[in-house]
Formats: C-alpha cells, sequence, structure tokens
C-alpha cells in the first residue's frame, strides 16, 4: 500500500475528493446513456439487439479489468491508476461523440468502460486504508451520496439534453469536465509506490478475461436471443469453466491476481451473497419500470427520468444517514429493515395496471430505493471490515466484479421471464377474444384488438417479472438475519494460505 495512504489521524481527503469527482464522471455517462438508447437507434439506424451492445459491451469489459484490479492496485500508485484511468474514459468519450457508425460509437464506449473498471475499485480501497472500522460507515455514506448523486440526476438531465439536442451531446457535456478532472490529478495527486516484487500471471488473465466475459456475454445475450441459442449457453459453459480453472489456479498460487481465500472470511462471503441478490433485485426496478412508463403508458422519456428521480434522490440523501447509523447499530438491523421495504414495494410493482397513477408509481419507486440505500453499502462494508488490510484490493475487486455478474444475471433472467410471459399469455388472450367474436372484424379493428392484447400481455408479463424479482429479494431478506458485526480479522499464515479466526460478535 502507499506509504502516503495509511490509516492516520488525518486521512486524505485531497486524493479522496480528486478520485470521487472522477467517479462521479464515469457514473454520471453511464446513467445518461439509458434513456438515449432509442434516440441512437433512430439516428445510426440499428436494431435494439444491436444498441444493447452499449450497454452489454460496458458490462463485459468490466467484468473482464476489474478481476484485475486487485493486482494493479498493489502493484502502481493511486496517481497512476487515475491518470490512467482518466486518460481512457477522456479518449472514450471524445471518440464516442465524434463517432457517425456503431462500431467506432461501440469502441469509444468501451474505453470509457475500461476507465470506469479502473476508477471504482480503486476509490474504496483509499477509502478503505484511510478510514479505521469505527468510523468506516461515516465515510462510505458521503461516498455514497456522491455516488448515487449522479444516477439521481443521470435520467432527467438526459432526457432534457435530448428532448433539447442530439444525444452527441451527451459525450460533448462530459468531455471538458473529464479533461479538467484529469488536469486536477495532473497536478495534485502527489502519491508514490515503493516498488513492489509482484508479476501478472497471464495466464491466469486469460482465464479470468474468458471465464467473466462468457458469462457475461452470456446471460446479456439470453433476453434478446433465447436460452437455447448457442450463442447464450455455448459462452455460458465455457465462461463457468474458465472461471471454475481461474479459481483452482488461484487457490494454488503463493500471490493470486485474485485472492479467493477471503471468501473464509463468513461476514465478508455472506455480505458478497447478500449484494449479489440485492443486484438482480434492482435491476427489475431498472429495467421493467421505464418499459412499463413508456411503452403501454406512453410517458416521454424526459418524464420517465423525472418519475426516477426521488428515488434515486431518496437513495443519495440517505446514504451519509445510512452510514452514521451502521457506524451505531451495525449491518444486521439496517439490512433487515432495509430488505423488507425492498420484498415488499417489489410485491407491490407485481400488480401495476393500465390505470395505475403517475405518482402512485413515482412514491412507491422512492420508498423501493429507500429500502435498498439501507442494504448495499452496510452490508458491502460490514463484509469488507473482517477482511486484514492486504486484503482490501481483493475484497473490492471481487464485490465490483460479482455485481457485474450479479446485474447480467438478474437482467437475463427477468427479460426472459417477461419475454416468455408475454409471449404466452398473448396467445391465451388471442384464442380468447376470436372466440368472443361475432361475425367478421375489419382490418382495422383486427389491428387495434391485436395492439389490445399486446398491451395487456406485456403488462402482465412485466407484473410476473416483478413477482419473481420479490423471491429474490426474499432470498437476501432471509441472509440478512445471520449478519453479524465485523471486526477486522488477524492474519494466521499456514503455508500459502491464511487461516482465519472466526471472530465475529453478535
Amino acid at each position: 500500500m502507499d506509504k502516503s495512504i495509511k490509516q492516520t489521524d488525518r486521512p486524505p481527503y485531497g486524493i479522496i475528493a480528486v478520485l470521487m469527482i472522477g467517479a462521479f464522471i464515469a457514473f454520471l455517462n453511464n446513467t445518461l446513456l439509458n434513456i438515449a438508447l432509442p434516440s441512437i437507434m433512430e439516428d445510426l439506424n440499428i436494431e435494439a439487439a444491436t444498441v444493447q451492445w452499449l450497454t452489454t459491451g460496458f458490462m463485459l469489459v468490466n467484468g473482464i479489468l476489474i478481476p484485475t484490479t486487485a493486482y494493479l492496485i498493489q502493484k502502481y500508485s493511486v496517481r497512476k491508476l487515475f491518470l490512467a484511468a482518466m486518460i481512457l474514459f477522456t479518449l472514450g468519450t471524445v471518440i464516442a461523440g465524434a463517432a457517425h457508425i456503431f462500431p467506432i460509437l461501440l469502441a469509444g464506449r468501451m474505453l470509457q468502460a475500461a476507465g470506469s473498471a479502473i476508477m471504482m475499485p480503486l476509490l474504496m480501497n483509499v477509502m478503505l486504508v484511510s478510514f479505521p472500522i469505527e468510523k468506516r460507515g461515516t465515510a462510505m455514506g458521503i461516498f455514497g451520496l456522491i455516488l448515487m448523486a449522479a444516477p439521481a440526476i443521470g435520467p432527467t438531465l438526459s432526457g432534457w439534453i435530448i428532448e433539447h439536442y442530439y444525444w452527441r451531446m451527451l459525450f460533448h457535456f462530459v468531455t471538458p469536465i473529464a479533461f479538467a478532472v484529469l488536469l486536477i490529478g495532473f497536478f495534485l495527486l502527489k502519491d508514490k509506490k515503493e516498488k513492489v516484487d509482484l508479476r501478472l500471471d497471464i495466464f491466469s488473465l486469460v482465464l479470468s478475461s474468458v471465464g467473466f466475459g462468457g458469462i457475461l456475454y452470456g446471460f446479456s445475450s439470453a433476453g434478446s436471443k433465447g436460452w437455447d441459442s448457442p450463442h447464450v449457453y455455448l459462452t455460458a459453459v465455457i465462461g463457468f469453466i474458465s472461471l471454475i480453472w481461474f479459481i483452482l489456479r488461484q487457490l494454488k498460487q503463493e500471490k493470486p491476481m485474485l485472492n479467493f481465500t477471503i471468501y473464509k472470511y463468513p461476514m465478508f462471503a455472506l455480505s458478497s451473497a447478500i449484494t449479489m441478490f440485492m443486484n438482480m433485485a434492482m435491476f427489475s426496478g431498472m429495467l421493467l419500470i421505464p418499459i412499463y412508463v413508456q411503452t403501454i403508458r406512453g410517458i416521454s422519456p424526459f418524464d420517465a427520468g423525472l418519475m426516477m428521480l426521488p428515488g434515486a434522490l431518496a437513495m443519495a440523501i440517505m446514504s451519509p444517514i445510512t452510514g452514521k447509523l451502521f457506524d451505531k447499530f451495525g449491518g444486521r438491523l439496517l439490512a433487515i429493515v432495509g430488505l423488507t421495504i425492498t420484498t415488499a414495494t417489489t410485491y407491490i410493482f407485481s400488480t401495476l395496471t393500465q390505470e395505475t397513477t403517475y405518482n402512485f408509481i413515482m412514491i412507491l419507486h422512492a420508498v423501493r430505493m429507500f429500502g435498498m440505500s439501507m442494504v448495499m453499502m452496510p452490508v458491502s462494508t460490514n463484509g469488507l471490515n473482517q477482511l486484514p488490510t492486504r486484503f482490501y484490493p481483493h475484497g473490492t475487486a471481487m464485490n465490483n466484479t460479482l455485481n457485474q455478474v450479479a446485474g447480467a444475471i438478474g437482467t437475463a433472467l427477468l427479460v426472459t421471464v417477461m419475454s416468455n410471459r408475454t409471449e404466452s399469455q398473448a396467445t391465451i388472450l388471442g384464442e380468447e377474444a376470436m372466440k368472443g367474436l361475432t361475425g367478421q372484424p375489419t382490418e382495422a379493428a383486427m389491428a387495434q384488438m391485436q395492439q389490445e392484447i399486446m398491451m395487456k400481455a406485456m403488462l402482465d408479463g412485466i407484473n410476473y417479472s416483478f413477482f419473481v424479482a420479490t423471491f429474490i429479494s426474499c432470498v437476501a431478506l432471509a441472509l440478512a438475519f445471520f449478519i453479524k458485526r465485523a471486526k477486522q480479522e488477524e492474519e494466521l499464515p499456514t503455508g500459502n494460505q491464511v487461516a482465519p479466526k472466526v471472530a465475529a460478535e453478535s
């Protein structure tokens, strides 16, 4: 770890501030693009399955690069990693903003993802080593407030820009800010790194890339191609085999690229499981609510973004409050209360109708995000608190990687559930409608009837997906009852491995 970044009475607030600004820009640009996808499809004349690669490709690059960040954080200084991340992100933003064909836009997007993949684990690691355990909840809460502000303003800002300008302005808007952050980091970050005798195992990098990349690609493609497509099951199977091989190889190495022995620490293992299920459930709202309000209800992108704003603001405002509560009460109580709220609101979302009011959806979504704000950061922080300091890079890299994998699996699962339910329900409703016909309807009447059937079938598919997400949330709630306040473990060397003492107080 860098000599300039240790647990002291005065944490390196300057370094943390610069890192947070960089992470905020990366998060903001990610959420800006979601509402712009229909405009990009129209302008570049591409299909939905193609434009989806702007999201899928971003997740793939994150899934491939994040596992390497544990090695990078141990090998290089914060300054070098931050500047490399911002150069990649800025270059990607410039390329994407100038793109007039989809391959160039995708290339720019993937460069952005490469920078973002380095930024988040780097910031998390600096936060962990800069604050003692008793103050870490508050620090992580402020960190969450800043990062949650990005998704809070992202959709609304994106909707306003698209309605008044064009989608490339989303990148042109970010470019000067990214340049400014890069210059600030260049002049302000001065930390140095002692020379570390650590080499990257190339074969492990290949296995990790094929493993996490294959799983992410397979599950991300399932929504559009179907589970029976070779693109889905072959890449997923190859990914799982490579991942198992990667894990076995890491367990045998003295200095692994990603240390899986951290799962011997029970609170970290439990926190990983809970956050994975939470990410899967969270994607139900991020994915299904926009489809419902724009496709079934015909609400404009800007109004759809405004609808999501109170929920994102609730999550952002609650983040520092939750951090202080975590320092005082621990993660168990917060997780149980938060997951109870999340589960209840997810179930209510499974009862949407074509008459559900705009205000009701907005309030329900805000309450759901309020519940989630009490879970994600406290549970993750509690798990990381149990790890010895030298395992922080591995813990943050593991958490960020698994969040990407869980997001891809959750998205694929819920899209597939929605699509299959919509298709089967459309067939049933169509047969019932044909039985009730008297006489020969006109073509206009048939078209109107088919449109009404598809709207009802899609609504039923969305509701059923939320119902499945309710069960996923219930699993996380059940696991939350086993949380205990974690204490940092002492390292007990046993050969090349580390055997943790089971030290978690009630």
